[in-house]
């Protein structure tokens, strides 16, 4: 696939190409809104909405960093608006700068793999969850969340902590449940 050229033809709206770069990206863009949702329904509404964004604004691709990293910006975006919208996640939305739980350096020996970590990262209250997923796996900074979201760099900070100090409570006992599943076989 010739990104350059199946670009220029979805700006000239045709929809052979329209449809070359839906079904190229959708899987993987997919994945990306399921991790801010709650349900595989709101995700793929979530997706349809960034790819109608990624149509309307394909003209503002200018070509220098990769297509996917952009369409995956306009689907975080996409993503967060539907948080920001929608009354079930609006409600768990709620950054407060509250102190710390105590954040320790214990890694437990664990043996996850992704789809089992990603389903505990799911898990999380949706506030935690955004920020997780903003900073650890899109790799914004704290003060970029903040401005996506409307709060300081400090409440980021300090919702990350809570969301990493949950995961790996959680980590915790889901590797010992997982240990004892194995040892009564």
């Amino acid at each position: 696939m010739d990104q350059r050229q199946l670009v220029k033809d979805c700006i000239r709206q045709k929809p052979l190409a329209q449809e070359q770069l839906y079904r190229h990206y959708a899987p993987l863009m997919l994945g990306v809104c399921y991790r801010y949702t709650k349900s595989l329904h709101d995700a793929e509404d979530v997706m349809q909405e960034g790819f109608v964004k990624v149509f309307l604004h394909i003209n503002d691709y200018n070509s220098t960093g990769e297509l996917g990293a952009w369409i995956r910006r306009i689907m975080v975006n996409t993503a967060l608006n539907y948080l920001k919208k929608n009354k079930k996640y609006r409600a768990e939305m709620v950054f407060t700068d509250t102190p710390l739980h105590p954040v320790t350096d214990l890694n437990p020996q664990v043996n996850l793999d992704a789809k089992e970590l990603a389903e505990l990262i799911r898990q999380l209250p949706t506030g935690f969850q955004t920020i997780f997923n903003l900073y650890a796996i899109e790799g914004y900074t704290h003060v970029e969340i903040g401005q996506l979201l409307g709060i300081s760099d400090g409440t980021s900070k300090s919702q990350y902590a809570r969301a990493r100090y949950l995961l790996m409570e959680w980590i915790g006992k889901y590797s010992s449940s997982k240990q004892q599943r194995y040892a009564g076989k």
